[in-house]
């Protein structure tokens, strides 16, 4: 099984919102065995074009897990507040 990842580049519109979005998210990784590796500020576009401010990384155990997580009622919930609450691109990678 390959580790997988979940990258979310992301502008906040609305920081109260982010903050409450960020706040419950942890609680939806917990039942797929999920770590938050970095949650960090864009420094630099070293090469190409890249809009968003922020970064996201979050480790899974394998694909079918991020595909769980993503599908998840918990996280499925959250879904409308993070979409007033920031642009984001979600990708998923596998190892």
């Amino acid at each position: 099984m390959s580790i997988a990842y979940v990258i979310g580049h992301l502008t906040v519109k609305d920081a109260a919102k982010w903050a409450e979005y960020r706040g419950q998210v942890p609680a939806t990784l917990k039942p797929w065995d999920a770590e938050l590796v970095l949650r960090g500020q864009r420094v630099a576009v070293l090469a190409g074009e890249h809009s968003h401010a922020d970064v996201v990384v979050i480790r899974f155990p394998d694909r079918q897990a991020i595909n769980a997580w993503h599908s998840s009622a918990a996280y499925q919930a959250l879904i409308p507040l993070r979409q007033e609450a920031a642009d984001v691109v979600l990708l998923s990678c596998e190892e």
